[in-house]
C-alpha cells in the first residue's frame, strides 16, 4: 500500500543552476544552426572537429587486452606502476624527492578528486588554515574548497587592461595573506587565462611564499600539453621541490593522454622525509576510504604502460607535441585574422602571449552572451575560449564574432 504524502520532505530543495562550464555544451547539443561552434569545455578536438583518442592508448589497452588483465580492487593508494610513473613525469626520474622517498602519492579521480582530496586533508589537519586562489580561476576550485568546509579568498591574477598578468596585485596579495596559508597555483597553461608566470616570476613567488611560511598548492592538469614538453610544463613545480617547499601537487591525464572520461589523476604531498611522507600517505588514505573507497585501474593502467614502455612513451610525446602544436596553429591564425580584420589598431597580441588551450578574450558578459546568441559561438561567461575546439576553417568566423561583440556591445 502507497505511503500517502502530504508534504514532501525534499519541498525545500531548489534546482540548481547549470554547471557554468558544463551546462555549454548542454546548450551547444540543443542549437541547431549550422554554423555553432563549442569553444567551452576545455576537450581536444581535430581539425574536423571530432574527439580524438590517442594512438598510443589504443596501442595500450591492446597490451591490456593481450595480457588478460582482470578487474580487481586496487588498493587505496592506486596502481604502484601508476604511481611510481606519476611521480616520476612530475619531478624527473632521478629527483632526491623521489630517490630518498620524500612524496606521498595517492591515485585521485582525475584532477578533480585529487583536489578533493587535498583539500580533505588540509580541513582535517590544518583547521582554519585559508587558501588563496588565483582571480579568476578555474571555476571548481571554489565548489571544491567550500564542499570540504576549508576557507578561501583570491588573489589577483588577471590585469584587464594589459590582458596580462597582474604580478604586483598577486605578490602583494600573497604578503598579504595570513602567514602559512595554502597558495593554490596553476603550474602550467593557467585556467582560464593561459598567462603564465616567467621563470624569473615564478622565483620571486617562491621568495614569498619562503618568506611567509606558505604552503603551495600545485594544480598540474597540463603537464605536456601545453608546451609540447612534460619537463618545461612541469619546471615550476620542479623548481619549489629543489627548494625544500612542502607542498601539495594534484595531477590529471584527461588532456595530455585524452583520458577525460577514464577520471586518471594524483595528489602528490612533497615532504622533508621519508617518515613524513610514510604518514601522510596513511591520512590520505583513510580520507579516500569513505570518499570512493578505490580509484579505477583501467586508465591507471594505460598510463603506466606508456610510460613504461620506452617506445609507447616516445610516441606520447610526439603525439602531444602534435596537440599542442594544432593548438599554437589556431592560435596563430585567429590573431592574423583579427589583426587582418580590426583597423582600429587594437593589439591582439595577448592571443599569442598566452599558452596552452584556452584564450581569455577579455570579452565582457554581454558580450560573451552575443557571441552565442547572434553568432552562436558556445564559450563560458567570462570570456574565455576552448581553442582546442577551434579549427582553421573556423578562425575567420570567430574573429568576426569577437570584432562584432568587442565594438558592437558594452
Amino acid at each position: 500500500m502507497a505511503v500517502a504524502v502530504d508534504v514532501s520532505r525534499f519541498e525545500n530543495v531548489s534546482m540548481a543552476p547549470p554547471d557554468p562550464i558544463l551546462g555549454v555544451s548542454e546548450a551547444f547539443k540543443a542549437d541547431t544552426d549550422a554554423t555553432k561552434l563549442n569553444l567551452g569545455v576545455g576537450a581536444y578536438r581535430t581539425e574536423d572537429l571530432q574527439p580524438y583518442v590517442l594512438k598510443v592508448v589504443n596501442k595500450a589497452e591492446q597490451l591490456m587486452l593481450e595480457r588478460g588483465e582482470n578487474k580487481e580492487y586496487l588498493p587505496i593508494e592506486g596502481l604502484a606502476a601508476f604511481n611510481k610513473a606519476t611521480a616520476e613525469l612530475l619531478l624527473g626520474a632521478d629527483n632526491p624527492v623521489i630517490k630518498n622517498g620524500q612524496i606521498a602519492t595517492v591515485q585521485g579521480l582525475s584532477g578533480t578528486g585529487s583536489l578533493r582530496l587535498g583539500a580533505a586533508f588540509i580541513a582535517r589537519y590544518f583547521p582554519g588554515v585559508k587558501v588563496l586562489i588565483s582571480s579568476p580561476t578555474w571555476g571548481n576550485h571554489k565548489n571544491i574548497l567550500s564542499d570540504a568546509g576549508v576557507p578561501w579568498s583570491e588573489y589577483r591574477y588577471f590585469d584587464p587592461q594589459t590582458v596580462g598578468l597582474d604580478f604586483k596585485g598577486m605578490i602583494e596579495d600573497i604578503k598579504a595573506a595570513p602567514n602559512g596559508s595554502v597558495i593554490l597555483l596553476h603550474g602550467c597553461a593557467h585556467n582560464p587565462t593561459g598567462i603564465d608566470p616567467t621563470p624569473e616570476q615564478w622565483e620571486a613567488i617562491a621568495d614569498v611564499l619562503e618568506e611567509k611560511g606558505h604552503m603551495p598548492f600545485f594544480d598540474v592538469a597540463y603537464q605536456g600539453f601545453a608546451s609540447g614538453s612534460l619537463d618545461d610544463d612541469a619546471s615550476s613545480v620542479r623548481k619549489f621541490a629543489s627548494r625544500g617547499f612542502e607542498m601539495f601537487v594534484a595531477q590529471s591525464y584527461s588532456k595530455n593522454l585524452g583520458l577525460y572520461a577514464e577520471r586518471i589523476g594524483a595528489i602528490n604531498v612533497i615532504l622533508p622525509t621519508a617518515d613524513l611522507a610514510a604518514r601522510v600517505k596513511s591520512q590520505l588514505k583513510r580520507l579516500a576510504r569513505p570518499m570512493y573507497s578505490n580509484p579505477p585501474v583501467h586508465g591507471a593502467r594505460i598510463v603506466a604502460n606508456v610510460v613504461g614502455d620506452s617506445v609507447l612513451f616516445d610516441e606520447w610525446r610526439a603525439e602531444m607535441q602534435m596537440m599542442a602544436g594544432r593548438i599554437k596553429g589556431v592560435r596563430q591564425k585567429l590573431y592574423e585574422a583579427l589583426l587582418s580584420k580590426d583597423k582600429s589598431g587594437k593589439d591582439w597580441s595577448f592571443i599569442l602571449k598566452q599558452i596552452g588551450m584556452f584564450s581569455f578574450t577579455g570579452l565582457t558578459k554581454s558580450q560573451s552572451d552575443n557571441m552565442t546568441d547572434k553568432w552562436h559561438v558556445y564559450m563560458t561567461k567570462d570570456g574565455r575560449i576552448s581553442l582546442a575546439g577551434l579549427n582553421l576553417a573556423k578562425c575567420d568566423y570567430l574573429a568576426d564574432a569577437i570584432i562584432d561583440s568587442y565594438y558592437n556591445v558594452k
